[in-house]
């Protein structure tokens, strides 16, 4: 069994569709996936329609932005209820928070460089979780970079001159919202450097004090000695360690598949899920 817990549709910042993800996963041999959009559930539906065809399972999941000391950290949560008030709340606020940032950005931006709202609005799909990606595929488009990662080298990097800020719920009243919702929350690349500012072991502590199921050790954006800090990490903590794509198509160069979680991880991850939502498989 292949298990990759990480992956993006245009739901939120991936350049395939859900359907179209559950297809690439098939193809990539993979057994199952999660779909982890930003902040929202709308691709499980048709995720989860396309099971049957593809034959690759699904674990429906979600990718809530956090932040901490004003260090950013992402927090996975499988099988929650979306429907669960306090934890929908939350996400709605994220994703407005999202947009109202990203029209800020774009602005300060068309001071210096021919783009407009609606150049970013026609990247991304209806009803999305607009944010930086869509900008920078908007720049794609306009000729102004040659990929995602020139726009967010260039224009779109936290400390650039257009950098601004967005609402995002602390990691551990986030954790507390996926457990509420019946979910298992599972924090995404804790120690990815190269990305920014990483929090230190007191925060993922409290997490875990607060319900913290895992870490995902295993992310092309850990090096060597960022891994092994999250595996001494998470034994210590007694938590789980997962391994994952972080796919977004080709809106990354992450490859389906290149890191995954062990079957009876997911095993646990299944169990220790009260949610409404359960894996959909074949």
């Amino acid at each position: 069994m292949a298990i990759d817990l990480h992956t993006h549709s245009t739901e939120s910042d991936g350049t395939e569709s859900p359907a179209a993800v559950v297809a690439a996963a098939a193809v990539a041999g993979l057994s199952t996936i999660a779909l982890t959009d930003h902040d929202t559930a709308r691709g499980w539906t048709e995720a989860a329609d396309a099971v049957g065809e593809y034959g690759v399972a699904l674990v429906p999941g979600i990718e809530i932005s956090c932040q901490s000391r004003g260090i950013s950290v992402h927090l996975l949560g499988y099988l929650i209820d979306p429907t669960q008030p306090d934890l929908r709340g939350e996400l709605e606020r994220a994703r407005e928070s999202r947009r109202t940032r990203a029209r800020r950005m774009v602005e300060l931006i068309a001071e210096d460089l021919p783009l407009t709202w609606e150049d970013v609005v026609a990247q991304a799909g209806a009803d999305a979780t607009l944010g930086r990606p869509h900008i920078a595929d908007a720049l794609v488009a306009k000729g102004l970079v040659a990929d995602r990662s020139e726009a967010f080298a260039r224009y779109l990097h936290p400390s650039g001159k257009y950098h601004v800020s967005h609402y995002a719920p602390d990691p551990v009243r986030a954790v507390e919202l996926v457990r509420r919702s019946g979910g298992v929350p599972v924090m995404a690349h804790p120690f990815a450097h190269q990305r920014g500012r990483v929090v230190a072991d007191d925060v993922i502590e409290a997490m875990a004090a607060a319900g913290l199921a895992g870490l995902e050790a295993y992310h092309r954006d850990h090096d060597d000695e960022a891994r092994e800090h999250a595996l001494r990490l998470a034994d210590r903590l007694g938590i789980l360690v997962t391994g994952s794509s972080d796919y977004h198509g080709a809106g990354k160069p992450n490859r389906l598949g290149e890191h995954t979680t062990a079957p009876q991880v997911l095993e646990q991850i299944e169990a220790q899920a009260t949610g409404a939502t359960a894996v959909v498989r074949p």
